[in-house]
């Protein structure tokens, strides 16, 4: 069968679904035949124990196998053999119902770059789905992607989904787990492609199931805190830094008066702490959005416009004049202490603020020299030693 005949791969990643995958591999060649269509369907073994391969071969799908364990690598072996101009990935244990590959093939044709069957805007059979996931894992983990990427999506963590070979080339994944569903979704909402999301049916499912709820969970929960370095860095930051800036800003014009009582110095300590803890992971998100635009992943006008600004020379003037206020303050101190013909000094608070302000300052001086590190672009290495050999020539 020629490459460029097949139109649709049909992926079946697979760990002990002998009861299941025949069934499945005959309900999308029917869909073949129904819609006159060449397509194929590939079953992914990674690591049956039972004969899920053999009944596989018997069915008439391609059968290859993935030694390395888990989802992201059983789709990705999956999806490199595929031949099709499409590909819809779909689990082997006849939950999703391959009946309905048609929905999808309809709405690839139509030019959607990522389609996804949405089992919310479905239908979720009785015993399908365990009540912890249905009420607490997925809504949580798709508000999450809604929130944090702007996504207009009811179903994130369905694997029933399809896209072209072009799009996953695109997308560029990385993951191995359980997490390559979110990844997917994630590059395809910060590379603005069109996702488009179709009804299913989920059914109760036939065997033992593979998930670990909270391993699985939490994969996915670490790897979309990891792409929103807004959510997970900035926001937190930029908080905590204005608390304690304005309180200890406040403290110095003396004590607070709250609950009878009076709060200063000690106040003063934790809210110093608070400015440099604020500062330095409002710091360290602005370093991972710096990093994220550079290799492509997000184009922020933001992030783009503050580095316009903001070179480094100027980052270095901006932390130096930082530092300077907090010598200035020390200066301060020394005057005062000159003053009283050095003998007793009550001038904690302003050495408190010296000493924010010169670590803020040298905090922001290697900041933007980090930034500056992480813009460097390099050339491909063999490029780079094509072009030289062909200058010695």
């Amino acid at each position: 069968m020629a490459d460029d005949v097949v139109e649709i791969s049909v992926v079946l990643p697979c760990l002990n679904e002998e009861n299941t995958i025949d069934t499945c591999i005959k309900k999308a060649k029917d869909v073949f035949n129904r819609l006159n269509i060449i397509g194929e369907v590939i079953v992914v073994d990674n690591g049956s124990t039972d004969g899920t391969a053999e009944k596989a071969l018997a069915a008439g799908a391609k059968v290859v196998y993935e030694q390395k364990r888990g989802y992201g690598y059983a789709l990705r072996r999956g999806i490199e053999e595929a031949r099709g101009r499409y590909v819809v990935v779909c689990d082997g244990d006849d939950t999703y119902d391959l009946a309905e590959l048609h929905k999808f093939i309809e709405a690839l044709r139509e030019g959607n770059d990522l389609v996804i069957g949405s089992r919310f805007k479905g239908k979720i059979l009785k015993g399908a789905m365990a009540w912890t996931n249905r009420y607490i894992g997925n809504p949580l983990l798709t508000g999450m992607i809604k929130i944090f990427f702007r996504a207009n999506l009811s179903d994130t963590q369905s694997g029933y989904r399809g896209f072209s070979k072009d799009v996953y080339k695109k997308m560029d994944l990385k993951t191995t787990g359980m997490e390559f569903a979110s990844e997917m979704i994630v590059h395809a909402l910060k590379k603005k492609m069109k996702i488009k999301e179709v009804p299913i049916t989920y059914y109760p499912r036939r065997g033992e199931s593979k998930l670990s709820k909270f391993r699985d969970a939490w994969r996915h929960i670490r790897f979309i805190l990891l792409y929103s370095p807004t959510y997970l860095f900035n926001l937190p930051g930029l908080v905590i830094f204005l608390a304690g800036a304005i309180l200890m800003l406040r403290l110095l014009l003396g004590p607070i008066y709250f609950l009878g009582r009076a709060w200063d110095v000690h106040v003063m300590v934790f809210s110093g702490m608070l400015t440099i803890l604020g500062w330095q992971i409002l710091n360290i998100g602005l370093a991972a959005k710096v990093f994220t635009s550079s290799i492509g992943l997000e184009n922020s006008k933001t992030i783009r416009k503050m580095l316009n600004f903001f070179s480094l020379e100027r980052g270095i003037v901006l932390g130096a004049f930082i530092v300077l206020i907090g010598v200035a303050l020390i200066g301060y101190i020394f005057y005062v202490w000159m003053k009283n013909n050095f003998g007793y000094l009550a001038q904690v608070k302003t050495a408190i603020a010296a000493l924010v302000a010169i670590v803020i300052g040298v905090q922001t001086i290697f900041s933007f020299f980090l930034f500056s590190v992480l813009q460097i672009k390099y050339h491909n290495t063999a490029v780079v030693a094509e072009e030289v050999e062909k200058n010695e020539i």
